[in-house]
């Protein structure tokens, strides 16, 4: 007889920390592990501003899921765009575009999040997002760029806007992304002698009336304070009414020279979960504190895409999306998995929010471990201290240290490295939010397949 199937569906903290517990804990020949994701690494998520600002190098936050002694999973290279529960069977599409049907016993959806967009006139077109590894790789070479073209230009008008910066979504990746390249900028404009630096301005908008909320109002404050002191015009209560290739309008009626909006306003979980057909919670599939799908058989779920009870928290709250809870929920659901397969009880996933924390750059940041509000230096070392430890591999965590020391020995460096094209990308280019299939199309797909086989 042959053994059970296992796909997971993603490479993030969740989808990771479930492979490689299924790993170490199933025996050899007692399950088969398939991974489905575009890139044969796990993304560092909460360190890409410092590879936008250039303080790390991008293999610095990809950990290879190759390194492993004990990799025996299959990858295959591409996405989910569609899952039937009844079939059994999820529908990728390879990096090559081929489509093809993957059949399962038992499904992780741990497929994460997208960013979160509205239907603002040429936001998709015009900007771009910190989701990816390669969108933080894009930004830099284009914040760079618009240093270079504005040193080069001889018109004012133009000079203006391209060092006007933008940044949408006061939350931890855009407050840290403003934060970071604004201290690239900085120390950039030094070795262009014909810029003045009054005229580089970073803006931070978002609607809501307070800057990181969840971090407390002292905390929160003293985030807006090291802005304003690093001359970032923050904005509250404003969001983007259009989005232009060249300037950029507010909901309260400015319009600002522009030519780099960069969008952190949230996430949105995978459209993959929209192809179940299933309940869903915000936009996440809703499962048991278990993470079993209610009414569907081998399907599991955790991570940014599911709505996981927060039972430390109780009242009806859902786990936040964030990589503590990630991780964690990874472990928790591989043992419950290998409960599954064994016919063993499944236990519930509680676990209390260890705290927060923001890197601003520099000897800038705050954060809140276990409830204790931090500023400063101490924050600073609690935050990369936390990301440090978080960070898989001993190779991974070499490279991070090295590059945190050789940047604040040798400073900045203002290279592009060629990311940059003559077409500007987009955040369909980069995120693929439009390649999914609808629960209708994902049924025909698998009733025709099973027709021809």
């Amino acid at each position: 007889m042959a053994p059970p199937r296992i796909l997971v569906v993603g490479a993030g903290f969740a989808g990771v920390e479930c492979v490689r517990r299924l790993e170490r804990r199933l025996a050899p020949g007692e399950a088969r592990i398939t991974l489905v994701t575009p890139f044969s690494y796990q993304l560092y998520l909460p360190l890409l501003p410092q590879v936008a600002s250039g303080v790390l190098t991008p293999q610095s936050v990809a950990v290879s899921l190759r390194r492993s002694r004990r990799h025996r999973t299959r990858i295959v290279p591409g996405g989910a765009i569609g899952v039937d529960p009844q079939a059994k069977v999820c529908v990728i599409r390879k990096i090559t575009d081929e489509i093809v049907n993957e059949p399962y016993d038992y499904i992780v959806l741990a497929a994460g999040s997208v960013t979160r967009t509205f239907d603002i006139p040429g936001l998709l077109d015009n900007a771009r997002g910190m989701k990816t590894l390669a969108e933080a790789a894009y930004i830099r070479d284009h914040v760079i760029a618009q240093l270079d073209l504005a040193d080069a230009s001889q018109d004012e008008a133009e000079r203006a806007s391209r060092l006007q910066f933008v940044v949408v979504g006061g939350g931890y990746a855009g407050t840290e992304t403003a934060a970071c390249l604004q201290r690239l900028t900085t120390n950039a404009v030094k070795h262009y002698p014909r810029l003045d630096p009054r005229l580089i301005k970073w803006h931070l908008i978002d609607v809501a009336p307070k800057l990181m909320p969840e971090l407390g109002d002292k905390l929160g404050l003293a985030a807006l304070d090291v802005l304003r002191k690093r001359n970032i015009e923050v904005s509250l209560g404003v969001s983007i009414d259009k989005a232009g290739p060249e300037e950029v309008t507010f909901t309260d009626g400015r319009v600002l020279p522009c030519r780099t909006l960069i969008w952190t306003a949230g996430v949105a979980a995978s459209p993959l979960i929209g192809t179940l057909g299933a309940e869903t919670v915000r936009g996440r599939l809703a499962v048991t504190p278990q993470f079993t799908l209610p009414g569907s058989d081998g399907v599991f779920a955790a991570g940014d895409a599911a709505a996981v009870p927060d039972l430390a928290k109780g009242d009806g709250a859902i786990c936040p999306p964030t990589a503590q809870h990630a991780m964690r929920q990874g472990k928790v659901l591989a043992d419950n998995l290998i409960a599954s397969l064994r016919g063993l009880p499944l236990e519930d996933y509680v676990h209390k929010d260890l705290g927060l924390v923001v890197d601003l750059g520099g000897k800038d940041a705050v954060s809140k471990p276990l409830g204790i509000e931090l500023r400063g230096l101490p924050a600073q070392a609690v935050a990369r201290g936390y990301h440090w430890s978080a960070l898989r591999t001993n190779v991974a965590k070499t490279r991070v240290m090295t590059n945190w020391l050789l940047n604040a020995v040798a400073g900045d460096d203002f290279v592009r490295t060629g990311f940059q094209s003559r077409k500007p990308a987009t955040l369909r280019d980069f995120e693929y939010t439009d390649a999914y299939l609808t629960p209708e199309q994902v049924k025909e797909h698998t009733a025709s397949a099973v027709v021809k086989h």
